[in-house]
This record gives structure tokens, C-alpha cells and sequence, in this order.
């Protein structure tokens, strides 16, 4: 009998390993998997029910980590924010220049955001607006600097004009980086996500680089449309 009590167990352990997780790595993988679901089918679309069934869990494992939904999505947003931060700080570390970066930090965003729905963040702003405050609040405090500290660093190797104001051309790239995700204006039924950072980070350098600089976004340019082809 307690040969079979073991075996059972052992079978339970195969077909849900998550139910066997220490409490901590069970709340890192309720978050994994809210992500997941979250960016791909939206915010307000996935119920508590959803992501229990998706995990094999029961909704009492769900609410014995997280007291309700909204506190679930503020854990997950900012989840995605901080492992976006911190990849982020690995490519400013090791391009070589600020462009090159910046289409880095491009494709990485990208990569990683490949299966989020713009619903997305239309429903995290639209059903969750004081997540979405905190958010781009905590989103503006970790990106603002090292876009400044990027833009300075592009002045000193004569990349971008010497008389560029970084603390104003950060606000304004930050705040269009936001704006391009904004469904109401820009539809993705109009606007590819790819098309959009392209067409958009292309618009932001050209604005600033010097002739040098533009040489070397020129090649750039040429070796993203290669890619993409």
C-alpha cells in the first residue's frame, strides 16, 4: 500500500511538478506563467481560473500568494519591467556605441514582446489605471538615466550634435517609446510593433547624430533591413 502511495505521488510529481514547488519558486512560477497568459490574451481577459488550469493548480494556491487579481498584474508588470531593466543594462554595457545600443536594446525588446496582444496594455491602462500609473512612473525612474547617460556618451564620441539637451531629448524619447504602444492612436491593425520601433528609433536619431553619426546609423538601417528581409 505504501509502494502505490509512493508511486501515485510520483506520477502526481511528472503531470503537475508545480504543485511540488517551495512556496517561493510557486509564486515566481504563478507569475511566469500570469505573464505569459497576460501579454498574449490581455489583462482583463484572464480570470484567476485561467491561470490555476493553465498551472494545474487550484485557485486557493493562487490566492494564498497573491490576495487578488490587481495585485497579481502589479507583481507581474513589474516583473517584466525589471528583467527588461536589467537586460537592458547588460547591452549598455557592452555595445560599443549609442546607436549600435539602442538598435540592441531594439530587437531584445522586441524578442522578448514578440507574443504580446496590444490589448495588452490598453487593458492594463484601461482596467488597472493606478497599476499602469506606478508603472510608468517605476518605468520612467529605471530608463530615464541610462538614456542620458546614452545621449552623453554619443556626444562625447561625436555621434550626436554637441549642443543636444540630454535631460529634455530623454524626456521626449521616453515619452514617445510610450506613445508608440498606445492602441488608440497607433491601431495594430494599421501598425506593425516592428514598423513602429523601427520608423520611430530611426526618427529619434536623425534627429541628433552628426554627419559622423549618421554614417554609421545609415549602416545601421541597412543592416536591419537585411535582417528583416
Amino acid at each position: 500500500m505504501l509502494k502505490k502511495c509512493k508511486l501515485w505521488k510520483l506520477l502526481l510529481f511528472f503531470k503537475f511538478p508545480v504543485l511540488y514547488l517551495h512556496p517561493l519558486n510557486m509564486k515566481k512560477e504563478i507569475i511566469s506563467k500570469s505573464e505569459e497568459l497576460f501579454l498574449s490574451l490581455g489583462f482583463k481577459n484572464v480570470t484567476m481560473d485561467d491561470i490555476a488550469s493553465a498551472m494545474g493548480i487550484s485557485k486557493k494556491t493562487i490566492y494564498a500568494n497573491f490576495s487578488n487579481k490587481t495585485e497579481l498584474v502589479r507583481a507581474v508588470t513589474f516583473s517584466v519591467l525589471e528583467y527588461i531593466y536589467q537586460e537592458i543594462e547588460k547591452i549598455n554595457k557592452s555595445a560599443i556605441n549609442p546607436i549600435e545600443e539602442l538598435y540592441q536594446i531594439k530587437m531584445f525588446v522586441m524578442d522578448y514582446l514578440r507574443n504580446e496582444r496590444g490589448s495588452a496594455q490598453f487593458q492594463l491602462k484601461k482596467y488597472y489605471p493606478k497599476v499602469f500609473e506606478q508603472l510608468e512612473i517605476k518605468k520612467f525612474e529605471k530608463m530615464h538615466s541610462s538614456v542620458e547617460n546614452s545621449l552623453i556618451k554619443g556626444v562625447e564620441l561625436e555621434l550626436f550634435r554637441p549642443k543636444i539637451d540630454p535631460a529634455f531629448i530623454s524626456r521626449v524619447y521616453f515619452v514617445g517609446m510610450s506613445g508608440i504602444r498606445d492602441q488608440s492612436v497607433f491601431s495594430e491593425d494599421m501598425f506593425d510593433k516592428n514598423y513602429l520601433m523601427e520608423s520611430y528609433l530611426e526618427y529619434h536619431l536623425r534627429a541628433i547624430v552628426t554627419e559622423k553619426g549618421l554614417g554609421l546609423l545609415n549602416k545601421y538601417i541597412k543592416q536591419n533591413k537585411t535582417q528583416n528581409a
